[in-house]
């Protein structure tokens, strides 16, 4: 019998070396899944306090789209440095 042979990384995910491999890429990118949730949150939180502090209602809003906006700026600027 003659045996391929695999790429590097592509292990079977059942042996050791797969499993190491799992772990590596969820410490790089485990960061970048809780990032979006908690700037939208910290934005919505920032503009609540500025909503209660000058007596408006339209700050969380505009806050927590540029949480959106500064989230997604940044899931880029992660992801595509994995790129090069």
């Amino acid at each position: 019998m003659s045996k391929t042979r695999q790429k590097p990384g592509s292990e079977d995910p059942g042996t050791a070396n797969g499993r190491d491999e799992f772990w590596r890429l969820m410490t790089r990118y485990l960061p970048a899944i809780g990032l979006l949730p908690a700037i939208v949150l910290a934005g919505y939180v920032m503009g609540y306090g500025l909503d209660y502090l000058f007596s408006t209602t339209f700050l969380r809003l505009v806050f927590m789209i540029l949480g959106v906006v500064s989230g997604v700026v940044q899931l880029i600027r992660i992801l595509g440095g994995d790129a090069k």
